[in-house]
């Protein structure tokens, strides 16, 4: 299986196993039948049928056409860079500086689908979905002809944002993501110097701690912990791993409460 390393703000290199095409073209496949059965359902819901009437443009527009449109886009920012089939077959678009891709990056690769925009134009607009196929058609063979000749399996969209998609081993959960739900009553802060890294920054140590435990490869663990020791000018002789997860934890701590 091929492996991509992606060296972190912190100058530690980390690996990801980069997903499998078949694994892409079915997480696609999956999400666009589910835009598929959203456009027929609501066609149905709202016009009883196929015959939308004059003066219904704007509403289609808003109700149909935009929810569609930006539903990789959206579903990517709020499940932490998947959508609903790249779930299902557990991969994730990251950054590749080893963190959770920006809003800037999440844009980027949005935009570069706009071939796919084209189904839902003349379907909706025109009341003949041929020329939109064509469309779709001819920009997902130039995508597979990407893909396939780029090194790390990257579309144009990860080309022009600076992503890839990787493999996942665990179904997301709230640990998938830089935040983390302190149980514990009375939690004191030991580091309060955290809440001066980003979110970036946070991603990244979440990252490291999840390839150190999956490769028993403690010696980034023991890098980045100094890193940010000498960053943040704390001394402690905790242990790396423990350190590093107190830090995300005061982190969170302080952030959900500013």
């Amino acid at each position: 299986m091929p492996l991509i390393q992606i060296a972190t703000p912190f100058n530690i290199d980390i690996e990801f196993e980069i997903a499998e095409f078949h694994k892409r073209l079915f997480a696609y496949m999956i999400d666009f039948f589910l835009l598929i059965i959203y456009l027929f359902s609501m066609i149905y819901v709202l016009f009883g049928g196929f015959s939308l009437g004059e003066g219904s443009i704007g509403f289609v527009f808003l109700v149909i056409f935009i929810p569609m449109i930006f539903y990789t886009l959206l579903t990517e920012l709020w499940l932490n860079g998947q959508t609903i089939g790249k779930k299902i077959f557990k991969i994730k678009v990251v950054s590749l500086d080893g963190g959770e891709p920006t809003l800037s990056q999440y844009l980027l690769r949005w935009f570069m689908r706009f071939y796919e925009w084209g189904f839902i134009v003349f379907f909706l607009f025109w009341g003949n979905a041929t020329w939109g196929f064509m469309i779709l058609f001819l920009g997902g063979i130039t995508s597979i002809i990407i893909i396939s000749a780029s090194k790390n399996n990257q579309r144009i969209g990860d080309i022009v944002a600076g992503t890839v998609v990787v493999n996942t081993r665990s179904n997301l959960t709230v640990h998938d993501t830089i935040f983390m739900n302190l149980t514990e009553q009375g939690y004191k802060v030991k580091f309060p110097q955290a809440i001066t890294l980003s979110d970036r920054d946070i991603n990244t140590i979440k990252n490291v701690l999840t390839q150190a435990e999956k490769s028993n490869n403690h010696q980034m663990c023991n890098r980045v912990a100094t890193k940010v020791k000498d960053v943040l000018e704390i001394t402690t002789d905790m242990y790396a791993m423990d350190f590093l997860e107190r830090i995300m934890a005061d982190y969170n701590y302080l952030a959900t409460r500013e």
